[in-house]
């Protein structure tokens, strides 16, 4: 601790006053926040047990939910006036707030899109926050940016993209798909145009229109054109748009592509859609949030064709390559255009100007503070090695292939979309209408949720209501879907309260 020995003893005289005398005292004395080693190790080692404690539990259910009500009586509102024991802090994280969030590592978590990090993503992001490291500049985080452009150059060559190609790591699918939009706006238009339109299928994301929302277009200038029979956006349909629209004096500008609906896992016709795009001068987006880092495996890298065609792609590690929440991707393939989009002088910053082979990332994308996202990725890709994370792969690949075999047997069971890149979308069979199929499959999810062996969820297709199963954690084995689906097909419509001793 700084102090009287290093000669930096502030005078109470050349303070004085009383006031400056306490503000004296304060200064010289134990910074409040400080820990000593010895406590930082020993609260390192009680989180560490703590998360494996939790990620061990086999018996907790994918979800538990709670009321509004019931989570502001285990955490009231108010901030605590003087310091509380770590240990019981974390023994109320233990009983209030760690068993009701949902259990992506959970081998039955199939609703949504499953997020189940690696413990070594964890432990990384433990290390950059801990250190708090800032990667927003070269000057203060060479390191980081560093690791950040490895991280991006693997990337590129995964998808097949130029190495001239340039991008950031941003929080996720919905921010690089904003940055997208507002990098090609700069690059092809400059300041908003009201004739400006982006053209985006019916399945394509909803960031997409919030993105451009956000970013100034009105309603009528996004397009959202109807996808075909198979979930997929074709070329045809977009080209008569822009054709009707520079006949109508407008300004075609974006094409948002999908490689991985949401809904389905249908990946839009890309190498169509990059041809269109050029001869009409329109910068082709492609959202691969969900799906393109399937890449990595020769059944997605075929499915995936015409990706690296694209003039910018969103991936999001926190999908395919296992990694936590937050954590998303934006790549362009002229690399310049981001800088050119997105950087500002400002006098504050005159130190922090890059040199010759630097990047500052913070002038690449909207944030300036940002955190070290990428040390995640490099070490646990690191760690595995890019082999793990194929295996991981082709084992979803391998499940949803299971799952719609399973439905095929299964008589009692229907399909509602072909499903592709590891989503199933099925529906116990009814004999009334689509409402009463949604009734009945509600209920069963229900049902299936209340076992607490696993969940799903439901979306519409068309209009009709379906079961929506993403295979795509890496801990769910082929008995995981088969049991989903055998309940799904056998099980009485009515719901009942089922013990979680059935799995």
């Amino acid at each position: 601790m700084r102090g009287k020995d290093q000669g930096c003893t502030l005078s109470r005289k050349a303070f004085g006053g009383a006031i400056l005398a306490s503000m004296s005292t304060r200064l010289e004395s134990t910074p409040p926040l400080a820990l000593e080693p010895d406590a930082m190790r020993a609260m390192g080692h009680r989180v560490v047990e703590l998360l494996v404690e939790s990620l061990s539990d086999t018996d907790r259910p994918a979800l538990r939910r709670a009321s509004a009500a019931e989570m502001a009586a285990r955490l009231p509102f108010g901030a605590p006036e003087s310091a509380t024991d770590f240990d019981e802090l974390l023994a109320r994280l233990q009983r209030d707030v760690v068993p009701y969030t949902g259990r992506s590592d959970h081998p039955g978590y199939m609703a949504f899109i499953p997020t189940c990090g690696t413990f070594a993503s964890a432990l990384g992001d433990f290390i950059a926050s801990a250190l708090n490291v800032y990667a927003g500049s070269w000057m203060e985080g060479a390191g980081a940016s560093r690791v950040e452009l490895v991280v991006l150059d693997w990337f590129k060559h995964w998808i097949g993209y130029p190495r001239e190609a340039a991008g950031l790591l941003v929080s996720g699918g919905s921010a690089a798909n904003m940055t997208a939009l507002a990098c090609a706006r700069e690059a092809l238009l400059g300041p908003m145009d009201h004739r400006a339109v982006v053209y985006m299928g019916d399945q394509g994301h909803s960031s997409i229109a919030r993105a451009a929302r956000v970013l100034g277009f009105r309603p009528d200038q996004v397009r959202v054109l109807r996808s075909d029979g198979d979930q997929r956006l074709q070329p045809e349909r977009i080209a008569s748009a822009i054709r009707a629209d520079v006949a109508a004096g407008r300004r075609p500008l974006l094409v948002a592509a999908a490689a991985g609906a949401t809904n389905t896992g249908a990946i839009d016709p890309l190498a169509g859609l990059a041809t269109v795009c050029r001869e009409h001068g329109v910068w082709l987006h492609v959202d691969a949030a969900y799906g393109g880092f399937a890449a990595l495996s020769e059944r997605g890298r075929r499915a995936l064709a015409g990706l690296e065609l694209s003039d910018s792609v969103t991936l999001d590690p926190h999908k395919w390559l296992y990694q936590p929440v937050g954590c998303g991707c934006l790549l362009v393939r002229e690399g310049r255009l981001l800088e050119q989009a997105f950087a500002v002088t400002a006098p504050y910053l005159a130190d922090a100007a890059r040199h010759d082979g630097e990047v500052n990332f913070g002038d690449l994308g909207v944030e300036q503070s940002r955190p070290f996202r990428a040390l995640r990725i490099w070490l646990s890709v690191s760690f595995f090695g890019v082999g793990a994370f194929r295996d991981a792969i082709d084992r979803a690949l391998d499940l949803a292939e299971l799952a719609r075999r399973r439905v095929a047997e299964l008589p009692a069971l229907e399909m509602i979309a072909p499903g592709e890149l590891g989503i199933t979308c099925f529906r116990r069979r009814t004999a009334g209408g689509d409402e009463q199929a949604a009734r009945v499959n509600a209920a069963l999810i229900a049902s299936w949720e209340a076992t607490g062996c696993g969940l799903v969820s439901s979306t519409r297709l068309g209009g009709r209501y379906a079961v929506r199963l993403c295979a795509l954690n890496n801990t769910t084995s082929a008995a995981d879907v088969v049991r989903v689906l055998d309940f799904f097909a056998a099980t009485s419509v009515v719901p009942r309260s089922v013990r979680a001793a059935q799995c």
